[in-house]
């Protein structure tokens, strides 16, 4: 009877021609947002653009993907970091802060101009048109994905009564990016900020084991697992690190927003949410831990 049944639920819910896979999955996004993404491209607009270069933003964690009794070569984190952060910068206040000058690429930029400027000589000779300078940053961001640690809590909770119960477990890793804002005439690191993300996964569980006659025993299981995916973690980090340079660099008086009242509403909302991790962080400490040692 449950086997009938079970084949029953499964040929109703699946469409006619459509394999298990293609029902649950999910079309591409274009473009897809996050919290820290969303709040990032909804920033003010500033008084001047910035013009930046991003040379590289590498994984410095040097950690594996974890596995059960080895470590899988593939790395943990995200190997794109400098992707992420290029396309962050792009999205801050809707494009209105950075221009952002290719430097990953830079020698296929430059042999592509050499190339135009070959052919414009040949079919043009002396004469040929010169191609426009290309334009130089005043600031290079550096950084990159400084830890990817695992296992920071793990916990569960389960319970049984008379043959039917479930249980539940959970935990939680952290990735950490650093990112610092160098000036190029100066050489000097004009701001530097460490933003971390909590990756959580949880597993949710639930059986059923009962004598339902004298030999007919009813078992059932069923369960469900979550995890949040570790590139959208270290996208979130990257992205809440330069709205954390933007801001604190709005407060230090080395950018201005053009509206001076949507700016002072901005940084107030970034005071409070400092305050609000350094309150967190009391609060830990108080477990016992204390920067000058154990309490």
């Amino acid at each position: 009877m449950l086997l009938a049944m079970v084949a029953l639920i499964s040929g109703c819910a699946t469409p006619v021609g459509k394999s298990p896979a293609e029902m649950f999955s999910e079309p591409p996004e274009v473009n897809s947002i996050t919290r820290s993404g969303y709040t990032l491209a909804n920033l003010p607009p500033p008084q001047n653009k910035l013009a930046v270069a991003v040379y590289d933003f590498p994984d410095l964690s040097g950690q594996r993907k974890p596995k059960e009794n080895v470590a899988e070569l593939s790395t943990a984190v995200t190997q794109g970091g400098s992707q992420i952060l290029i396309d962050a910068l792009l999205r801050a206040g809707m494009g209105s802060w950075f221009d952002v000058v290719e430097r990953s690429g830079l020698a296929n930029l430059l042999q592509e101009r050499q190339i135009i400027r070959q052919q414009r000589e040949a079919y043009q000779g002396a004469q040929a048109a010169t191609l426009p300078a290309l334009i130089y940053a005043g600031t290079i961001l550096e950084g990159g994905i400084v830890s990817y640690d695992t296992n920071i809590t793990t916990g569960g909770f389960g319970a049984r009564l008379l043959g039917i119960g479930g249980n539940t477990e959970y935990r939680t890793d952290v990735v950490e990016v650093g990112l610092r804002l160098v000036s190029v005439q100066s050489g000097k690191i004009v701001r530097s900020v460490n933003t971390r993300k909590s990756i959580l996964s949880v597993l949710l569980q639930g059986s059923v084991f009962k004598f339902i006659a004298d030999e007919e025993i009813l078992e059932a299981e069923a369960g469900i697992t979550s995890n949040e995916p570790t590139n959208i973690a270290v996208r979130e980090a990257i992205e809440a690190a330069v709205y954390a340079l933007i801001v604190e660099g709005v407060i230090a008086g080395d950018f201005a927003f053009a509206d001076p009242d949507e700016g002072a509403q901005v940084v107030a909302a970034y005071r409070a949410m400092r305050q609000r991790t350094i309150d967190a962080a009391d609060i830990r400490s108080e477990g016992g831990y204390s920067p000058s040692g154990p309490m």
